[in-house]
């Protein structure tokens, strides 16, 4: 084809092209006119609708308000009437009122009145009482001052001899319960805890197999003694005993380890100062581990399980105390067992009892070489140690040196009574014993009113006679209570000591 060719068919699409593009702007035109009338009648629907919505809302809140201002009216009325109502009840009230002021100022008079009268009567009464009063002292010979002193002393001397009598009266109805009951309780109790007599008091005597022993313990120039006493802490006699030598020491667990240590030297028959040293520490070692053993064979016979290794070293040096030829420890066990069982018949913590009474005596071992009392010793190293509270206070108040602040604290005590107070439970010698009975008598001796005083029951009682005339009823009662304070203040003894004040007055007369 030629180049002609080619220019025709290129106008020719070109012109096509042309008459597509016309036919497809007139078809557009239309359709965006069509779709605008569309629009346009949507608009104006849209806006006729808001419109009757608009005009329906508008009637409802015309009807609202309506609704409104209706019940505000009503309510205005309603409140009007309630005012209308309450002021006239106001008005009620005040006219009641002023009706009763008038009646109390009439009332105010009438009083007024009767009062003046009243008081021109008293002061005639007055008058009158002061001539009666007058005549009375001019008969009776007496002041008013004296009247009221006689009357006193006689009410006094009356109100005595009641009180003596009330107080007699009830003491003697709660000694008879009390009496009965305790007797059940401790006869039980000693009979559930059936303990050993004391047989021997301790002693720390060494016997030897021969005299020539004797030469060998003192040995050259006595440095053998020497030694030994130094290293031990302890005094050994050698007098004119045969066969024997006495260690003298005021630390019981030192006198056992010297008495072990002698023991073994004779057996051994080495006795010079370098093989003593090292027996002594070996006995030292082997009493350390009795004593450890002790404690805890105390703890599981009195039924206490929780007790610290510490305490337990402690409690176990009782083994070689004795008071009253009482071993210690054994009076320790026998307190917990008695107090368990006295607990167990009032209802007390067992527990607390039976831990209190296995400790009660606790500085007992420790008070040669501390300051203070052993109950009040015991108390603060057990306290150290984290045991209980009411355990505490039951060590430190058995012998009511601070207050009792439990029944197992007074439990403990009389547990403590018991063991120490039973028969066989302690010895003591002819000397001491003699001594105690004369310190009783004095103490009671000591008294205003006291006449004669005898210590009866092998000490256990004091029975003490006044003069009637100079102690009446109520002073005798008093005299006991103070000889039961002052023997408890200035003396020592095992159990307990009754006080016994006897007031008699005899009536003689002679047939002529």
């Amino acid at each position: 084809m030629g180049t002609n060719s080619i220019l025709l068919l290129a106008f020719l699409f070109i012109g096509d092209l042309i008459v597509i593009a016309l036919i497809w702007f007139f078809l557009n035109r239309s359709y965006v006119k069509r779709l605008n009338i569309e629009k346009q009648n949507q608009a104006d629907s849209i806006i006729v609708n808001a419109k009757e919505v608009a005009k329906s809302i508008e009637l409802e809140s015309k009807d609202k308000a309506l609704d409104i201002l209706n019940n505000a009216e009503e309510e205005i009325t309603r409140r009007r009437s309630e005012i209308s109502k309450e002021e006239e009840r106001l008005h009620k009230r005040r006219t009641d009122l002023d009706f009763r002021i008038e009646r109390l100022e009439q009332r105010e008079l009438v009083i007024n009145k009767r009062q003046s009268t009243l008081d021109k009567r008293a002061n005639e009464v007055e008058k009158m009482y002061a001539q009666q009063l007058g005549e009375l002292q001019r008969i009776a010979q007496m002041t008013v001052e004296d009247a009221q002193k006689v009357l006193l002393q006689e009410t006094e001397k009356e109100a005595r001899g009641d009180m003596a009598r009330i107080m007699r009266q009830i003491e003697a109805e709660a000694k008879a319960e009390g009496d009965k009951k305790a007797r059940e309780i401790i006869a039980d109790a000693i009979q559930r805890v059936a303990s050993d007599h004391v047989n021997e008091v301790t002693t720390s005597v060494v016997v030897l197999p021969n005299e020539e022993m004797k030469g060998r313990i003192v040995g050259r120039n006595g440095r053998n003694i020497r030694a030994f006493e130094q290293a031990a802490g302890v005094d050994v006699i050698v007098d004119d005993t045969p066969e024997a030598v006495t260690i003298s020491c005021f630390d019981p667990v030192r006198r056992e380890v010297a008495r072990r240590a002698l023991e073994f030297l004779i057996l051994d028959g080495r006795i010079h100062p370098a093989h003593i040293e090292k027996v002594l520490d070996d006995k030292q070692k082997e009493v350390d581990k009795t004593i450890e053993e002790a404690g805890e064979q105390a703890a599981y016979d009195a039924g206490v399980s929780i007790v610290r290794p510490e305490i337990l070293k402690v409690l176990g040096r009782l083994k070689y105390r004795t008071s009253y030829g009482q071993n210690q420890l054994a009076h320790a066990v026998e307190v917990a067992r008695l107090g368990s069982v006295i607990a167990s018949e009032l209802g007390a913590d067992i527990e607390v009892v039976k831990a209190a009474g296995l400790l009660h005596d606790l500085g007992k071992a420790m008070d040669h070489n501390t300051e203070g009392t052993h109950a009040m010793i015991g108390a603060e190293f057990a306290r150290r140690y984290g045991v209980n509270e009411k355990v505490v206070n039951a060590i430190a108040s058995h012998h009511h040196e601070v207050e009792q602040e439990s029944l197992e604290a007074v439990i403990v005590e009389s547990a403590d009574a018991i063991s120490g107070a039973r028969p066989g439970a302690r010895r003591e010698d002819l000397e001491q014993y003699i001594k105690r009975l004369r310190a009783l008598e004095d103490i009671a001796n000591s008294f205003k009113g006291v006449s004669q005083s005898y210590a009866i029951q092998a000490g256990r009682e004091v029975r003490i006679i006044v003069r009637p005339d100079d102690i009446d009823d109520l002073d005798a009662l008093r005299i006991a209570r103070d000889v039961a304070k002052k023997i408890e203040d200035n003396m020592q003894y095992p159990g307990q000591i009754k006080v016994t004040v006897i007031r008699e007055t005899r009536a003689v007369d002679f047939a002529k």
